[in-house]
C-alpha cells in the first residue's frame, strides 16, 4: 500500500523509505579504487560487496601474511622520523584532517553507507565521532604527552621527569560494524602519540578505511606511517599480532581472547573492545515519550550492529505497558531504506552472516513462546539484508536472545518491581560495556547508574552522551573487553611511560665517611622526617 507521502509498507510491516537512482556504480569507480589502493601492499586479489544490493564494489589486494611483515617493515623505517616530528606538529595534522574530513563528508557517507548498509543519519555519526576524535587528540596531545616532573626518592638530591615514549608500530584490527570511526577513530591518538600504524579492516569494509587514510595523508602524515593490509582475519590476522608492538583490537569477545593469547605470548599489550549485551533501564518516573523515543534510537541505530546499542530494556512493571504502547508505536513507523540519502530511519544489515543470527534468535524465542510486538520478519522488498525493527516481549532463559549478543535490530523487554531487581537482572551478563538509565531525577539516575558493571553509563540517553565525550575514558567490563579508548587513556595506551631520574650531589648509598649502619640509621631518620611533613 502507498501513503499520503509516497513510501510503500506491506499491510503488516515498517513502511520503505524513499528510494534515489544514485547507486554503488555512481560513487565506486574504478578511478576511485585505483586512488584508495595505490601503494598499497598485496598481490594477491580479493573483492567486497555492498548489503544494499548484494552486488560487488571493488577488486582490492590482498596481502600474505609474508606481506604483512613487509608492511611492517615499511611502518618501522618511517616511524622514527614521525616520533621524532614535535608533537604539536603531529597534532596539527590531526586538525588539519578534521577539516578535509567535514568538508569532504559526503564522499565517506556514500562509502560508508555501501560498505555496511546503514541509514544516512547512523554512518553521519561515525564522522561526528571521528572529528571530535580529531580534534579532542588534536588540542590535547601535546598536554597528555609532556614530561611530567614528580617527586624523587630524597627530596631536593633526586629529580625525576616521567617521559611518554611511542610504542613504536600498532597492530590494530578494526570491525566492519563502524568502519570509519573503528579505524581511523582508534587510530588517531596512536599517530599523535608517535607511532605508525598497520591497519587490517574488514575486507567488506575496507574502502572507508582506505579513504581515511588518503585524507591523513593530504592532511601532513607520511604515507609510510599507516599501511593498510586487506585478507581474511585467521589468515593474516596472527601476521599482525606476531610483528606489532602493540595491538589495538575491536570484535566479538571469543576472537577478542584469541588475540589477548597471541599477544601474551610475546608480552605486549592489548586493548580490547568487546561483545555487549546492553541493558536500559526505564523508572517509573521517567518520562516515557522521551524514553520511547530515546529507546528507537538506542536499540536500532545501525540496524542493532553496534557495540553499545541496547538489547536488553527492563521497565518498571507500574509504567510497563504504557511505555510499551509507545515504544511499539515509534519502533513500526521506522522508515526502512537503503537510499545513499537521508531519509530512513534504519537501514540494512552487513549480510548474511547477521541476517541468519537476527532470524534465528527471534524466530527460536517465538517458537519458545516469546511475543513479537512488532517487526519479527525480513524485507527482502527493501534490501537482501533488511531485518525489521523487532520488539520480544515474554523472553525466558534458555532462548538464545536472552543471553547471547544478537548485534541486530532486536531488543528483548522485561518487567521489574524496584531498583534493586532492575539492578541485578541488568548485571546479570558477562558482559559489561554500556547501560542506559532513564528518570526525572537525575541524581537518582546517577546513583543507579554508579552501581551498574558497565564502562559507560548513559542517563536519558542510550549511548551517545558516554560516547561522544571523548576527554572521558570509554570502554568495558567484564567480557566487554580490556584498556579504553578516549581521554588520557586513549592516547597514553599507544605509549610506554618511561621514567628518567637524576640524583645530585650525594649518592644513592653510604657517603661523607658514613658506614653501612649510620647511612642506614641516617635513611631510616629521614623516612621518618618525609612521613611527618607528608611528603608523597
Amino acid at each position: 500500500m502507498t501513503d499520503s507521502l509516497g513510501t510503500t509498507r506491506p499491510t503488516d510491516g515498517n513502511p520503505a523509505a524513499p528510494t534515489t537512482a544514485r547507486g554503488a556504480q555512481d560513487v565506486v569507480t574504478p578511478d576511485l579504487v585505483a586512488r584508495l589502493t595505490r601503494g598499497v601492499i598485496g598481490s594477491g586479489r580479493t573483492s567486497n560487496h555492498t548489503p544494499l544490493t548484494g552486488e560487488k564494489l571493488a577488486d582490492l589486494p590482498e596481502a600474505t601474511p609474508d606481506e604483512v611483515g613487509t608492511a611492517f617493515e615499511r611502518a618501522r623505517a618511517a616511524q622514527h622520523a614521525w616520533a621524532a616530528t614535535p608533537v604539536r606538529q603531529r597534532a596539527a595534522v590531526l586538525l588539519r584532517f578534521h577539516d578535509l574530513v567535514l568538508s569532504r563528508q559526503s564522499e565517506v557517507l556514500d562509502l560508508i553507507q555501501l560498505e555496511t548498509g546503514k541509514a544516512r543519519l547512523h554512518a553521519h555519526e561515525e564522522v561526528q565521532a571521528v572529528v571530535m576524535a580529531a580534534r579532542h587528540y588534536g588540542r590535547r596531545a601535546p598536554a597528555y604527552l609532556k614530561p611530567k616532573g614528580h617527586g624523587g626518592a630524597v627530596p631536593i638530591l633526586t629529580k625525576v621527569v616521567e617521559l611518554r615514549q611511542p610504542r613504536g608500530v600498532v597492530g590494530q584490527i578494526a570491525p566492519w560494524n563502524y568502519p570509519f570511526e573503528l579505524s581511523v577513530g582508534d587510530a588517531l591518538p596512536a599517530f599523535a602519540a608517535g607511532n605508525a600504524v598497520v591497519m587490517k579492516p574488514d575486507t567488506e569494509t575496507a574502502l572507508t578505511a582506505l579513504w581515511a587514510r588518503e585524507q591523513l595523508i593530504e592532511a601532513g602524515l607520511p604515507a609510510d606511517v599507516w599501511q593498510i593490509v586487506i585478507g581474511d582475519g585467521p589468515v593474516i590476522g596472527p601476521a599482525l599480532v606476531e610483528h606489532a608492538d602493540y595491538v589495538s583490537f575491536t570484535g566479538s569477545t571469543r576472537t577478542g581472547r584469541e588475540v589477548a593469547q597471541r599477544a601474551a605470548a610475546r608480552l605486549i599489550g592489548v586493548s580490547l573492545e568487546l561483545g555487549g549485551k546492553n541493558a536500559m533501564l526505564v523508572l517509573r518516573d521517567a518520562d516515557l515519550d522521551k524514553a520511547a523515543e530515546g529507546a528507537v534510537r538506542a536499540c536500532f541505530a545501525s540496524a542493532g550492529q553496534l557495540c553499545v546499542s541496547i538489547e536488553r530494556l527492563f521497565v518498571d512493571e507500574s509504567v510497563a505497558d504504557a511505555f510499551l504502547e509507545k515504544f511499539t508505536a515509534r519502533t513500526r513507523a521506522l522508515k526502512l531504506g537503503t537510499a545513499l540519502a537521508f531519509g530512513a530511519g534504519m537501514g540494512s544489515l552487513a549480510g548474511e552472516r547477521q541476517l541468519e543470527t537476527v532470524s534465528r534468535h527471534v524466530d527460536e524465542a517465538r517458537s519458545k513462546g516469546a511475543t513479537v510486538l512488532t517487526g519479527g520478519q525480513a524485507r527482502p522488498d527493501i534490501g537482501p539484508y533488511v531485518y525489521e525493527p523487532t520488539i520480544l516481549d515474554g523472553v525466558e532463559s534458555p532462548m538464545s536472545v536472552c543471553t547471547e549478543e544478537t548485534f541486530g535490530p532486536v531488543v528483548s523487554v522485561y518487567r521489574f518491581r524496584d531498583e534493586d531487581e532492575a539492578v541485578e537482572r541488568a548485571n546479570a551478563t558477562p558482559y559489561g560495556l554500556n547501560s542506559s538509565v532513564w528518570t526525572k531525577d537525575t541524581r537518582r539516575g546517577g546513583r543507579i547508574g554508579a552501581r551498574l558493571r558497565s564502562g559507560t553509563v548513559n542517563v536519558n540517553e542510550g549511548y551517545a552522551p558516554a560516547y561522544g565525550s571523548v576527554q572521558a575514558p570509554m570502554g568495558g567490563m567484564k567480557d566487554s573487553g580490556l584498556g579504553r579508548r578516549h581521554g588520557s587513556e586513549g592516547i597514553l595506551k599507544f605509549t610506554e611511560a618511561q621514567t628518567v631520574a637524576t640524583q645530585r650531589l650525594l649518592p644513592m648509598a653510604p657517603s661523607m665517611g658514613m658506614d653501612d649502619e649510620k647511612y642506614a640509621a641516617f635513611m631510616s631518620r629521614s623516612l621518618r622526617a618525609m612521613k611527618v611533613f607528608r611528603l608523597r
